[in-house]
């Protein structure tokens, strides 16, 4: 199993500097991937209003930062950019990091940075459809042509293609019925935001049902899918991430590293291939004590 670490979103403010240590930390302590979260605002819930560094400038300045770690949205909303744009600043990063690009996808869901951006927020399951396909078209093959309501492309080709023939895997982060429709015939890899299994794996092997239902609705080998879940994991400190209300409602898991490696093998077991930790607190000591877990769950 691949294990990454999230860099922070919007738990404090967090200058370059730091960011650049603890993706260097996480690079030399054995981690495999690194990601950011793609968001703009969150504000009205309570808490004072926060927001991220935008995650595809974040992305091309980690590639040229690392050397080994696989790079990614955690995840893209589509609804953010222009889909034959996103699909260039993909193939971009792709060339920068050497492919290393992870794309995760998905269409968003909080209202408040859509309104406050000025992006639409209805019909966002259309939208991502027509999104996904010119995207994954750009990256596969080099050109799209697509009319749609609300995405046109006209003879768009991606020139230069990224390294990797195909492109880089795509991963789609969500749990809606259509989504995963449009998105498990096409995608390497699935998503789950710990928040939406109870961030547990009794909580998960539910879930791992209903994916793998939905796998088979669209004639896909449920075993041919990589399932990825991002688990919020605390250590002393921790203060809850601030960024969501409904981040609070579950138990973290324990960052003792006997027992987070434990816990990291069930999930493992349960046929996990890549997990994303979210740190509370996300700090360069939080990146760098997961060491030993790396070393306990490897075997070390």
């Amino acid at each position: 199993m691949k294990v990454g670490v999230q860099l922070p979103e919007v738990e404090r403010v967090v200058p370059w500097a730091e960011m650049v240590e603890m993706a260097r930390i996480a690079e030399a302590i054995g981690l495999d991937s690194i990601w950011v979260g793609d968001h703009l605002l969150y504000r009205d819930d309570g808490k004072p209003a926060r927001g991220p560094w935008e995650a595809w400038t974040l992305l091309a300045a980690l590639a040229a930062v690392t050397e080994r770690v696989e790079i990614g949205p955690l995840v893209a909303s589509t609804s953010f950019h222009n889909p034959a744009m996103l699909a260039k600043k993909a193939a971009t990063i792709e060339e920068l990091s050497g492919g290393r690009l992870i794309l995760g996808l998905g269409a968003g869901w909080n209202r408040t940075e859509y309104d406050a951006f000025g992006f639409p927020f209805d019909h966002r399951v259309g939208r991502f459809e027509e999104a996904f396909t010119i995207i994954r078209e750009l990256l596969a093959t080099g050109r799209s042509d697509v009319r749609g309501r609300y995405h046109a492309v006209e003879r768009a080709e991606l020139l230069p293609m990224g390294p990797r023939p195909g492109g880089p895997p795509l991963m789609v982060g969500s749990i809606g019925e259509r989504m995963l429709r449009i998105t498990l015939p096409h995608v390497a890899s699935w998503n789950a935001w710990g928040a939406w299994f109870g961030n547990s794996l009794d909580g998960y092997l539910p879930l791992r049902e209903r994916i793998d239902a939905a796998c088979r609705d669209v004639g896909r080998d449920p075993a041919s899918l990589e399932r990825t879940l991002a688990l919020i994991v605390a250590f002393p400190g921790a203060l809850g991430r601030g960024s969501s209300v409904s981040d609070d409602a579950f138990a973290p898991l324990d960052g003792e590293p006997s027992e987070l490696a434990a816990t990291l093998r069930s999930f493992a077991d349960a046929s996990v291939g890549h997990v994303q930790l979210v740190l509370d607190p996300i700090t360069v000591d939080t990146v760098a004590a997961l060491e030993p877990t790396l070393a306990m769950l490897r075997g070390g």
